[in-house]
């Protein structure tokens, strides 16, 4: 749960970022969220749920 959370979080502040700077206007930002939120409960979501932690176990095994 603490990895989903701190994702959602990192995604909304770049999504405020964009907005901010003008980059993505707040209409399509909030279908795209809206997309993405009616999208997790179908078959997809979990499918989508395992690549990203799969993503993000790869960044997490990168030694610098």
């Amino acid at each position: 749960m603490a990895i989903s959370l701190s994702v959602v979080l990192l995604l909304g502040v770049i999504l405020v970022v964009m907005i901010r700077s003008g980059s993505i206007k707040p209409g399509p930002a909030v279908v795209a969220a809206l997309f993405g939120f009616f999208l997790a409960p179908t078959g997809m979501g979990p499918s989508i749920n395992r690549f990203a932690n799969s993503i993000i176990e790869s960044i997490g095994q990168i030694n610098f």
